[in-house]
């Protein structure tokens, strides 16, 4: 099974370049990216986005924090084209389980990506509220579990047998760190990863052997010690 690989940005200039580029199928983004990325508004900005992304599949999220505003927005963010997964979260700000608006939106159709999930029994819950004839995405966070020291392996590996027979839901591993990662998230059967475009830069030199590891990084070492123009 091949892992996907996303491109998580929201920059225009980054989507139109691995827009083009074989290695990536696809995008996730999320309103602080935009705002980093110079929108002025949430509406405008993501159309500017969908010009140049017009096939592959684009994140676009909600920012509403009850049902009424996350199914609102939801509703109209679909509106917007035909290769949109609407991104919601698993929980609210109060820690309430967003099954509601979930199950909602899945049962007309709505390409859904589940966001900032880290346990099993989130996904259960979240199998048990969608549409299993609607394409979903379930994002898991590991990046943010290994930075506070858990392993997110065990619930990858979970999570992907749990979504084993279902042809239409797909595990994410999300907020990636080190292009290691993406190995991780392959022999874990992970059906997506996506990652900044850094990262995405160095799994395409993958393959490269231990001698020239070791030659480049010599090199590297030369050239700095030169541009410093120390001396002994």
């Amino acid at each position: 099974m091949k892992t996907k690989i996303f491109c998580d940005s929201a920059d225009f200039k980054t989507i139109k370049k691995f827009y083009k580029n074989t290695l990536v199928s696809g995008f996730t983004t999320n309103p602080s990216l935009m705002k980093s990325s110079g929108a002025k508004g949430y509406k405008s900005y993501s159309l500017k986005l969908l010009k140049v992304c017009k096939k592959k599949p684009i994140s676009l999220e909600v920012f509403g924090d009850t049902y009424e505003q996350m199914l609102r927005q939801a509703l109209i963010i679909n509106s917007w084209g035909k290769n949109i997964y609407v991104k919601i979260p698993v929980v609210n700000s109060k820690g309430k389980f967003s099954g509601k608006v979930i199950n909602k939106l899945s049962k007309k159709g709505i390409k859904l990506n589940i966001t900032a999930v880290y346990t099993v029994n989130q996904v259960k819950k979240i199998l048990k509220n969608i549409n299993r004839k609607s394409k979903t995405i379930i994002s898991i966070f590991s990046g943010r579990m290994s930075d506070v020291g858990k392993d997110p392996v065990p619930i990858i590996k979970e999570s992907v047998r749990l979504t084993k027979k279902m042809k239409k839901v797909e595990i994410l591993w999300a907020s990636t760190r080190e292009a290691y990662n993406y190995l991780q998230a392959k022999n874990c059967h992970c059906s997506i990863i996506t990652m900044p475009p850094s990262i995405i830069e160095k799994i395409s030199k993958f393959g490269k052997t231990y001698q020239q590891l070791t030659l480049d990084t010599v090199k590297k070492f030369l050239k700095d010690s030169r541009d410093s123009k120390f001396k002994i």
